[in-house]
């Protein structure tokens, strides 16, 4: 039985021992298995904290748009990712510099309010890795406002919140305040 098995298929990952070593402390590099895959961390860890994945999620470019990225300057390509297109910067992973594709219906549905939190951003549509609808500020990953349902730009007359969320239910449409202190109910 054993000779049927290519002992090839288990040393996939071998050629990545003979690379430098450790560019931190200059120690030896060790192949280590983790939750997101394989990867070379310095054997000097704890002390010493580099890691290298052997494989790179960061998608594959598509396209080179010729407009620079507005954090290093850059150019920004067109990347096909994990979960679908995405525009980010050429200079990956020194900037992690990433936009969204915006189809245009999304653009139409996705209400324009200005975000509670950080007053600068706007709250937009987004899809979570498992595919449920959620609505975040456009300014991540400097503010982290993110709401379950869908905003709506009405003052809470409880608190003066200025965004409040719809809530649907067997009685009807009722909006709820997005403060979380406050939490009060209206009538839509």
């Amino acid at each position: 039985m054993s000779s049927k098995i290519n002992p090839q298929l288990f040393a996939a990952h071998e050629h990545a021992l003979q690379s430098s070593p450790c560019p931190q402390c200059g120690a030896e590099l060790q192949l280590r298995h983790g939750k997101h895959g394989p990867f070379l961390g310095c054997t000097a860890y704890p002390d010493c904290d580099y890691i290298k994945p052997l494989h790179q999620n960061d998608g594959h470019i598509i396209k080179e748009l010729g407009v620079p990225c507005p954090e290093c300057g850059h150019e920004l390509v067109l990347r096909q990712g994990r979960y679908g297109m995405f525009i980010g910067c050429s200079h990956y992973p020194q900037c992690h510099h990433i936009e969204s594709m915006d189809s245009p219906n999304q653009a139409e549905s996705s209400p324009d309010i200005t975000c509670p939190d950080c007053g600068k951003g706007h709250l937009i549509e987004r899809k979570s890795r498992f595919g449920k609808l959620f609505y975040a500020c456009d300014a991540y990953p400097k503010c982290k406002f993110a709401l379950n349902a869908k905003p709506i730009a009405q003052t809470c007359a409880m608190c003066g919140f200025t965004v409040m969320v719809e809530k649907k239910s067997a009685a009807g449409i009722r909006y709820q305040c997005a403060n979380r202190q406050c939490g009060h109910f209206q009538e839509s």
